[in-house]
């Protein structure tokens, strides 16, 4: 299949702070990857050094042929501890929306993507009512200190992916959710108690769900109010959700827990950020194991489940839908290609039918750190070499690059 997108269709390519910029020690996450039973592969450590490599890998992306950048501004180095707002990280942040510009890319500004600071995770994190407030306060502080150079903004990435966590965790033991026992000697190394140590990736989703909707529904209308034009949106995790015959009332409980509650609160925003992996399915009993090919996360191959969450999204939501994370971690970048290829093929037949969808943004930049799976996981349209932090741009990444010069795919 092949096609012309709309004349204003945005691409751009993606990263996460705490995924590239290395040394985010004021985070929960940095804790938990440093104790010595860690669940994580590996320490994030030094990331891609991005946080001082910023400006190169900014015109690496613009020299492919991408127009944005997704970045994320870290939560624990602007507010290390609450009340204390550091300048400098926000002088920081500017430099790159401002690079950005100067590139002539637009910088899409994400204000949460999954690390917390130390001091929120330890009073509760997002099971706690207090962070619709301190999230807000947060945004309040650093929206305004970034307004002028925004061009589109993410209040929160994938609002939903701790209910889906929880979910898939609770599947798995055969019980209600439970704080892990490992989190007891995290608590103790930062002070605090296992009853409320909460991390982002880890908490309880029915309790951080309600919170969530609401820190993002009050963060929206705080940027909306900082006086830029910039578009405010949430990002929401959709994977597509199948069933086999006697698994259709499984499937509806979960979609309604994991996708509809969170696309029915992003009415009325300007848009919703679509990030789309794979599809699930589920039988009579729950979720079924991926049929076929696999990709490096275990995920069914399935580039087609961009479409479907696109078209549920503008259903539901009622909103543009702008699609800000969609690729697969393979070590085959011919893989990559097929997979963007039939994702893209996807986008078309949206279009084709009327569905507004204003971009399309690829995840990721880099090969990063995949938070628990660490460095293996290669999701990058350019690769990162460990020993050097040398970038060499693979083949998918021309190949992107072509497409979103020409704005059409053939």
């Amino acid at each position: 299949m092949s096609g012309r997108f709309p004349d204003k269709f945005l691409w751009g390519t993606a990263t996460a702070a705490h995924q590239v910029e290395g040394g985010n020690t004021a985070s929960d996450l940095w804790l938990m990857e440093m104790a010595p039973d860690s669940p994580f592969a590996e320490p994030s450590g030094d990331a891609c050094d991005q946080y001082h490599r910023y400006r190169d890998d900014i015109a690496l992306l613009a020299g492919l042929g991408f127009k944005a950048y997704r970045f994320s501004i870290e939560w624990a180095r602007i507010e290390p501890e609450e009340g204390f707002f550091s300048k400098a990280a926000l002088d920081h942040y500017r430099r790159i929306a401002a690079a950005c510009l100067e590139a002539n890319v637009m910088p899409i500004v994400t204000f949460h993507h999954f690390t917390n600071p130390l001091w929120l995770t330890k009073d509760g994190g997002w099971e706690n009512a207090k962070s619709i407030d301190r999230f807000a306060r947060f945004c309040e502080r650093a929206g305004a200190a970034l307004a002028d150079l925004i061009a589109i903004a993410c209040t929160i990435n994938e609002a939903n992916i701790p209910m889906l966590v929880t979910l898939q965790r609770e599947a798995q033991a055969g019980r209600p959710y439970a704080r892990p026992r490992a989190f007891g000697a995290l608590a103790q190394r930062c002070g605090g108690t296992v009853e409320r140590f909460a991390p982002y990736l880890h908490c309880d989703g029915r309790l951080a769900s309600p919170n969530l909707i609401a820190a993002h529904r009050k963060s929206y209308d705080v940027l909306k109010g900082l006086g830029g034009d910039f578009p405010v949106g949430v990002t929401l995790a959709l994977q597509e959700f199948k069933a086999t015959p006697g698994g259709e009332a499984v499937r509806d409980m979960a979609y309604q827990l994991i996708n509809g509650q969170f696309l029915e609160a992003c009415k009325g925003d300007d848009f919703v950020g679509v990030q789309t992996y794979t599809t699930i399915e589920f039988g009579p009993e729950g979720v079924l194991p991926p049929k076929g090919e696999t990709t490096q996360m275990g995920y069914a191959f399935a580039p087609e489940a961009l479409e479907a969450t696109i078209r549920d999204a503008a259903e539901v939501a009622r909103a543009p839908i702008l699609v800000t994370e969609n690729g697969i971690g393979t070590q085959d970048d011919a893989r990559r290609v097929e997979f963007t290829r039939r994702a893209l093929e996807g986008v078309l037949r949206c279009l084709a039918d009327g569905i507004d969808v204003r971009g399309y943004v690829h995840w990721s930049l880099l090969d990063n750190f995949e938070w628990l799976e660490g460095y293996r996981p290669k999701f990058g349209l350019v690769e990162v070499d460990r020993a050097t932090q040398a970038r060499r741009p693979k083949p998918s990444a021309y190949w992107l690059g072509r497409i979103a010069k020409a704005n059409a795919l053939s």
